[in-house]
């Protein structure tokens, strides 16, 4: 396991200001009350580990797949439907949603190998992430890849009620890998999926996924 970039300046500031407090409340606050101190330095170091879980990074081996669709994060399905899709695709695709909590794996990866061939960044409100309006309204970006065999498939990062900041690294025209990360969502939130008609969904309401390694859905081999 590593821990990931986003998290460097979170980590060393709540690091630092524990560690002050922890000074403080030794050489000042209860200097004669050891049970407090011993009490303070616990809550601290847990509130501590909590943050860095945030950022971890587990070392698992990534599922890869031609027609193969893989889930982008780690957390629950919520959400499959059929929908209309009214940014790019302008018609009916397989909508899976992807809720992640704050313990979640919070890195996000590509489902799927091709050219990203649509990125756009939306501001927005932080309505919580299993709200119906959270997908228009809330701070979101869309990206389109498009396979090698012409599937497009459309993935959306969606800020919630404390996620506030969500990162992309990938732009228009660039190639990218499935498994490879293109963002991160700072402390949980949601990430839906628009699929083709014809794909076969693999996995449930209430599954469990595991980014870059469940496959989400199958799609039809192209002839």
């Amino acid at each position: 396991m590593r821990l990931h970039r986003e998290g460097k300046t979170i980590m060393i500031t709540t690091g630092l200001v524990l560690l002050a407090l922890n000074l403080l409340a030794y050489f000042y606050l209860f200097s004669d009350n050891s049970t407090a101190i011993v009490l303070l330095a616990i809550v601290s170091l847990i509130l501590f580990l909590l943050v860095v879980q945030f950022f971890r990074i587990p070392t698992r081996p990534l599922t890869t797949g031609e027609t193969q669709v893989i889930a982008p994060a780690d957390g629950k399905v919520v959400v499959i439907e059929e929908t209309v899709e009214s940014e790019y695709f302008k018609d009916r695709r397989r909508q899976v949603s992807i809720f992640m909590s704050p313990l979640n794996v919070h890195v996000n990866r590509n489902p799927i190998t091709g050219v990203v061939k649509y990125f756009k960044y939306f501001p927005g409100k932080y309505l919580v992430a299993w709200h119906p309006k959270s997908s228009t309204e809330n701070e979101r970006t869309t990206v389109v890849v498009q396979a090698a065999s012409g599937t497009e498939i459309l993935f959306r990062q969606i800020a919630g009620a404390v996620a506030r900041r969500i990162i992309w690294y990938v732009k228009e025209g660039q190639p990218v890998k499935q498994g490879d990360e293109f963002g991160f969502i700072k402390f949980g939130s949601r990430v839906d999926l628009f699929l083709p008609l014809d794909a076969e969904i693999k996995v449930n309401i209430g599954d469990v996924t595991r980014g870059g390694v469940t496959v989400v859905a199958e799609l039809p081999e192209k002839e």
